[in-house]
């Protein structure tokens, strides 16, 4: 079982850049396929970014401007996101299954708390 816990949300302006981090403890991170979601107030849960061994996917209103990436000796994982736009804000999770990656949220067997992001145009 891994426990991932997310940081890095704050309020910015439209066209900052922030940085999300998902650390993880209880299981090394390699183990698994990673996601980031995000969810506005009123709206479903949705896909944003994964990362598996072989591969990273973006959704496409972030592609261009999110880079997700790896740190395996910290057990740690970034959400890079640049030219950050007011429909970006949302809180924002990191997920956990083994196997490929997904954009299914339902088939993520561990989820961070979340950490808001606000972006103010």
């Amino acid at each position: 079982q891994v426990n991932l816990v997310e940081s890095g949300g704050r309020v910015v302006q439209a066209g900052d850049s922030l940085t999300l981090t998902c650390d993880a403890n209880g299981d090394t991170l390699r183990r698994y396929s990673i996601g980031w979601f995000r969810q506005a107030p009123g709206k479903d849960r949705e896909f944003v970014a994964a990362i598996s061994w072989i591969t990273t996917v973006y959704e496409d209103s972030v592609k261009g401007r999110f880079t997700l990436s790896r740190d395996n000796a910290k057990n740690r994982l970034y959400l890079q996101m640049n030219n950050l736009k007011p429909e970006d804000t949302a809180a924002y999770y990191c997920a956990a299954k083994r196997g490929g990656w997904s954009s299914r949220r339902g088939e993520y067997d561990y989820w961070g708390q979340g950490t808001q992001v606000t972006v103010s145009s």
